[in-house]
C-alpha cells in the first residue's frame, strides 16, 4: 500500500451515504456533510461530465464524493479522465472516479464477458493520467475482485451480503480498499419493509452478472423467482429500527469491509434524508 492509497482509504472513514443520481437533489452533499459522513456515493450511471458530482463538491467543503459507478459502455477514457481532472483542479484530493461495466441488457444489448473490456479502459485511464488511488471499480466475482485491487484503489460490491465481504476480503487481500453497499429499510413494520426491499431488489434478479453471483453465493432460482424469496431480500436489505438496520452493516465491517456505502430506504419510498439523520448518531458515537 502506497502513501497516497492509505491516505485516501483514511479519508472515507468506515461509513458513507449512498444515493441515485436521478434521486440526488441540491444541497444532499451539504446535508450528508453536516450529519457527519464522510463520503458520499451517487450511483445510478451518472453522466460523464460529472456535472452534477461537480455541484455536489460545490456545495461542501469536505465530504468525498465517489461515482458507483459511471457506466463505462456510456463513455470513453479521454472523456472520463478529462472530467475527472477537471473536478480535481477544482476540489483536489475529495473525488474518487468509480467505474464499472453497468448493465447492457437493460439498453437492449447482450450481455457479455467484461473483463478484457475493463482492463482496456483502464489502460486509458493510466494513459489520461488518472491516478490508481483515485479510482474504484464496482466488482462482484473473483477475477473482477482481483482486478480492482491491482488496478484501482479498490472494489465496490453493489447489492451482495456480509458473507460475499468475507470472500471478497479473501480475494483481494488485505491491503486493498473494500466497500461494499448496504441497503437499509428503516421501520419496525416488517411487512411494509420487506414490500419496500423487494421493489428495489427485484429489478435486479433479471441481470446476469447479479445473477451469477447470487448462485455462487449459494441462491437457487426459487430464491430469484417471484421478486425474490423472502431469505434472499431479508439477506440483501436489512430491516428494523436504527439499531437493528445496522446491525448488518457493522456485519460487513467485521467481515473484512473498510467503509460501508449506506443506501437508505423508509416504509414510505422517499425522505432519505431522515434515514441518514436518524442513523447518524449511532454510526458516529464513537468519534471524539
Amino acid at each position: 500500500m502506497t502513501e497516497d492509497t492509505g491516505l485516501m482509504q483514511t479519508r472515507f472513514g468506515r461509513y458513507g451515504a449512498w444515493a441515485r443520481a436521478a434521486d440526488t437533489t441540491r444541497g444532499f452533499a451539504r446535508q450528508v456533510e453536516d450529519l457527519g459522513y464522510d463520503a458520499l456515493w451517487i450511483g445510478g450511471s451518472p453522466d460523464d461530465d460529472l456535472v452534477l458530482i461537480e455541484g455536489l463538491l460545490d456545495e461542501s467543503e469536505r465530504i468525498v464524493v465517489v461515482t458507483g459507478v459511471v457506466n463505462m459502455w456510456a463513455t470513453d477514457p479521454a472523456t472520463l479522465a478529462a472530467s475527472y481532472h477537471r473536478l480535481e483542479d477544482r476540489h483536489t484530493g475529495r473525488f474518487v472516479l468509480g467505474i464499472g461495466v453497468g448493465h447492457r441488457e437493460r439498453d437492449g444489448e447482450p450481455a457479455i464477458r467484461p473483463y478484457g473490456a475493463v482492463q482496456e479502459f483502464l489502460d486509458g485511464l493510466d494513459t489520461y493520467e488518472v491516478p490508481v488511488e483515485r479510482r474504484l471499480l464496482a466488482a462482484l466475482g473473483p477475477r473482477m475482485l482481483e482486478l480492482a485491487a491491482t488496478r484501482t484503489l479498490g472494489a465496490h460490491p453493489y447489492m451482495t451480503t456480509p458473507a460475499h465481504t468475507a470472500s471478497a476480503r479473501a480475494t483481494i487481500g488485505p491491503d486493498a480498499f473494500l466497500a461494499p453497499e448496504q441497503r437499509l429499510v428503516i421501520t419496525t413494520d416488517r411487512e411494509a419493509a420487506m414490500t419496500v426491499a423487494r421493489k428495489h431488489i427485484s429489478r435486479y434478479l433479471s441481470i446476469a452478472n447479479y445473477r451469477n453471483n447470487f448462485f455462487a453465493m449459494g441462491y437457487s432460482q426459487d430464491d430469484l423467482d417471484g421478486g425474490g424469496s423472502d431469505s434472499l431480500i431479508s439477506d440483501l436489505a436489512a430491516i428494523g429500527g436504527p439499531v437493528e438496520a445496522l446491525e448488518m452493516v457493522e456485519a460487513h465491517l467485521t467481515a473484512g469491509a473498510d467503509h460501508v456505502a449506506i443506501q437508505v430506504f423508509d416504509s414510505s419510498d422517499d425522505e432519505r434524508s431522515r434515514g441518514f439523520r436518524a442513523l447518524a448518531p449511532l454510526l458516529l458515537r464513537d468519534r471524539s
